[in-house]
């Protein structure tokens, strides 16, 4: 469900959604999502200040509460 999310907003942002992709890495307690996009398309997942990466990581936070599991979201340029 976290992944679906993830690449949702991704595609959303990018100029080329086809180069989205998101690697899961399943821990006991922590699941970290592995984002990566067309270096071109870099600074839109990132925004300004990185404002546009906290946003996505609020959004993960409130989801994965609900699930009662840690998931983190790690930009991979």
């Amino acid at each position: 469900m976290m992944k679906e999310l993830v690449t949702y907003i991704a595609r959303s942002l990018v100029d080329k959604p086809e180069q989205v992709s998101v690697a899961e890495v399943q821990g006991n307690q922590t699941t970290v999502l592995e984002l990566t996009v067309a270096r071109e398309d870099l600074g839109k997942v990132i925004g300004k200040q990185g404002r546009t990466a906290q946003a996505m990581r609020t959004i993960l936070g409130a989801v994965s509460s609900k699930v009662k599991k840690r998931t983190v979201l790690e930009i991979i340029e």
